[in-house]
């Protein structure tokens, strides 16, 4: 499931990251990245970075503006993260 990011800025105020990370884990469960593939910004036209675990089995993807790569459903359905709680 994708997750929209958000961020304290520190004065009360919320910030918004147009970012999302669909995880191929179960997101309760925490699996470190071992190795993240950015793929080519020219080639996706936007920054997309794919990751894997030790295991080289891929885990996440995460998007940087979604709101123009990922489908309205998609980024309808995601959750808010606290970047402190991550």
């Amino acid at each position: 499931m994708p997750a929209s990011r958000w961020r304290d800025a520190g004065d009360g105020d919320t910030v918004h990251a147009d970012a999302a990370y669909v995880h191929f884990t179960d997101p309760q469960v925490r699996v470190n990245s071992a190795r993240t593939y950015p793929c080519d910004p020219v080639d996706v036209d936007g920054m997309i970075n794919l990751d894997f675990d030790d295991q080289d089995s891929p885990i996440g993807i995460e998007a940087l503006a979604a709101s123009s790569k990922l489908p309205q459903y998609l980024r309808q359905s995601a959750k808010c993260l606290d970047v402190e709680g991550e």
